[in-house]
């Protein structure tokens, strides 16, 4: 009887890791997107760069032919009047290094939350101060050296003052906040497995 208690408490415990992870990829995914959507709009409303901008400006992290040709192309038909300029493979290219890695950064929230067991009046803010974490070492330390390996350029290694800081701060902010809102499951759900573990198992050795 024991053991099938002990053996039911470290299935939960597998499985609220597990979710976690599930959750904070996809809390990422939709962070990514939110963000891209504010990013976006920036560039095509105040910052007067073009709409799909911030795409061809990820994706020339690593073609730095087209998608540096697509940025530079997009930012001179934004000032010509037409923030729309639209090119599919650059546009592609940096969407899916966005979503990789907010899907990333994540994972990562999701187990933090999970290990660190944070409760659910503190996840949202963890979650915001995560995003902007997230943002100093993006600038700070994978940017450049995504620069330097792929010979990107300042277009990437200096991406924050390019943007703006107080753009780039709002759009990990904003990441950050989503990454908490969908957190809250998390927190919930491991509060939830935590008082269910019986006291035979707190007990194993």
């Amino acid at each position: 009887m024991q053991q099938s208690t002990v053996t039911g408490a470290t299935s939960s415990h597998i499985s609220s890791w597990r979710r976690a992870a599930v959750m904070g990829l996809v809390a990422g995914l939709i962070g990514a997107m939110v963000m891209a959507i504010f990013a976006m709009t920036a560039a095509a409303t105040y910052q007067d760069t073009g709409f799909f901008t911030p795409l061809y400006h990820i994706g020339s992290a690593f073609s730095s032919g087209e998608s540096a040709d697509a940025m530079s192309t997009s930012m001179n038909q934004a000032m010509a009047g037409d923030p729309f300029y639209f090119t599919t493979v650059p546009a592609a290219l940096g969407a899916g290094i966005h979503f990789v890695t907010g899907a990333g950064w994540g994972l990562l929230f999701g187990l933090l939350v999970r290990a660190m067991r944070i409760t659910r009046s503190a996840v949202v803010p963890v979650g915001v101060v995560f995003g902007i974490l997230a943002m100093l070492v993006m600038s700070f330390g994978v940017l450049p050296a995504v620069a330097g390996m792929f010979d990107s350029g300042p277009a990437i290694r200096d991406m924050p003052s390019m943007v703006g800081w107080g753009t780039f701060s709002v759009e990990h902010a904003i990441f950050g906040l989503v990454l908490g809102l969908v957190g809250l499951a998390i927190a919930s759900r491991s509060a939830t497995i935590n008082t269910s573990v019986p006291t035979e198992w707190s007990r194993q050795p």
